[in-house]
C-alpha cells in the first residue's frame, strides 16, 4: 500500500475575509514529496480547513496513495470528520461531504488534532496563500534544499561550526557521525 502523512492548515483574515490554505505531504518515512497552498478569495476559517483537507486529499489521489495520515490544527473540522460532532454548518455540510467522498475511496485513512506548534509549516503556507504568494515561490520558502552542517554537541545542543541559517521551528534529521574526539556531529535539515 501506497501512504502519505499530509500537516494540513487554513485560515482567514478577518473571518470571514481573505482564506488560504497550506499542505505538507510527506512520506510515512518524513521525506518531503510537496507543498501545496492556495488563495481562496474570501472565506472563513472552517472553509480554509475543509478546503486544505479537500486539497490534501485530491492530491493523494491523484499520485497513486491509497493510504492517507493527516494532521491538523483544526480541532473542530477534525472531530466531524471523525464523527465525534456533528456538522450543523450549512456552508460546511458540502465540503464535510465531498472530503468524506475522497477518504472513502482511500484504503486507509485517519485524521488527528495537533497543536499549531507542530503544524507550523502548513500554517506558514496557508498565511502565504493569504498573501497571494504563488505556491512554487511558497514551497521554496518552506522546503529548503538538503544540507550537511558540521556541528558540536555540548550542554545538550548542537552546535554549527560555520554559519548556518534555519527558520525557527525548522525540522531536521540529525544523522550522528563522531570524529575521533567523539565532539563531531551532522545534522541534516529536513523540509
Amino acid at each position: 500500500m501506497k501512504r502519505c502523512v499530509a500537516y494540513i492548515d487554513g485560515g482567514s483574515r478577518g473571518n470571514p475575509g481573505i482564506a488560504g490554505y497550506g499542505v505538507v505531504v510527506q512520506e510515512e518515512n518524513g521525506k518531503p514529496v510537496t507543498s501545496l497552498s492556495q488563495n481562496l478569495g474570501i472565506g472563513t476559517n472552517n472553509f480554509a480547513e475543509y478546503s486544505a483537507l479537500i486539497g490534501a486529499l485530491e492530491y493523494a489521489r491523484a499520485h497513486g496513495y491509497d493510504g492517507m495520515r493527516v494532521y491538523a490544527d483544526s480541532e473542530l473540522m477534525v472531530r466531524q470528520i471523525n464523527g465525534v460532532y456533528k456538522v450543523k454548518s450549512v456552508d460546511l455540510k458540502p465540503l464535510h461531504h465531498q472530503a468524506k467522498a475522497l477518504i472513502s475511496k482511500l484504503k486507509s485513512f485517519s485524521i488527528h488534532h495537533v497543536p499549531r506548534e507542530q503544524n507550523r509549516e502548513a500554517d506558514l503556507l496557508a498565511n502565504l496563500a493569504m498573501d497571494n504568494v504563488p505556491a512554487a515561490a511558497a514551497s521554496k520558502k518552506v522546503v529548503a534544499a538538503s544540507q550537511r552542517v558540521s556541528a558540536i554537541y555540548r550542554g545538550g545542543c548542537f552546535h554549527p561550526l560555520e554559519p548556518f541559517d534555519l527558520p525557527e521551528n525548522t525540522r531536521v534529521h540529525l544523522q550522528v557521525k563522531t570524529t575521533e574526539d567523539g565532539e563531531e556531529a551532522g545534522s541534516q535539515p529536513l523540509a
